[in-house]
């Protein structure tokens, strides 16, 4: 049996900071556990940085939200959490924190989410993103259906949209300027990448729809046909 097995929780220094792995037992345990290791080294944790190893645990919003609390009660803050349950990871997102996810293929084990295949560095959604909807990833974003007005599709890396992109969509949303957004008929009323923002234009409407792609070119926002972009770099 593993120490983390063993005592539920470990904590250890990395080279990315500290470092809490969640080993087995019951879940409230753990939480006291926690609270009295952080306790018994206050002056050691206090406004310090920490990342979360779940593993295959499945921690629901409410648990999440609870692991929170007792972290800022000793003034530490989670930046990132890695999980292989996409439960934990949906819980992870909604409560705002960063995914540092496995390179593995998830494949759909439930449902009622946006997304249907997590794929390691990015996710797979096939389904229109519809008003009032968004999709917030670190990795890539793939969505096979259209992303109507009204839709928020944010990503750390590229967006590729296999449908009418007609919603609000950040590329590289954490300071990646080399990301792309391509879509069959590309029509955000904004579109940033990176730190780079652009509207489309009043006159692309009634316009020819084709694929198209848009990256940052010469400190701009560029769209390009897809078919012409592919050309150029063979």
């Amino acid at each position: 049996m593993t120490r983390a097995q063993e005592h539920g929780i470990q904590i250890k220094g990395t080279r990315r900071g500290l470092a809490i792995t969640l080993g087995q037992g019951e879940w409230q345990e753990l939480l006291q556990e926690l609270d009295e290791r952080l306790t018994l080294a206050d002056t050691f944790f206090r406004d310090s940085q920490v990342y979360l190893i779940a593993g295959k645990r499945r921690i629901t919003q409410e648990q999440m939200q609870e692991l929170l609390s007792t972290l800022e009660n000793h003034s530490v803050k989670l930046i990132s959490i890695r999980a292989s349950s996409e439960a934990t990871a949906r819980a992870a997102q909604a409560s705002g924190v960063r995914l540092a996810l496995p390179k593995v293929r998830w494949a759909p084990s439930e449902t009622g989410g946006l997304v249907d295949q997590w794929l390691g560095d990015g996710v797979l959604m096939r389904r229109t993103l519809r008003s009032g909807q968004s999709l917030r990833h670190p990795g890539h974003v793939v969505i096979i259906g259209d992303v109507n007005p009204g839709a928020e599709v944010i990503a750390g890396g590229d967006i590729v949209v296999w449908g009418k992109l007609r919603g609000v969509v950040h590329a590289g949303a954490m300071g990646n300027d080399q990301a792309v957004v391509c879509a069959l008929h590309l029509a955000p009323p904004q579109l940033r990448i990176g730190s780079y923002i652009a509207r489309s234009p009043d006159d692309k409407v009634g316009h020819r729809i084709r694929p198209e792609t848009a990256s940052v070119v010469d400190g701009q926002i560029v769209a390009q046909a897809w078919d012409s972009r592919q050309k150029g770099k063979s």
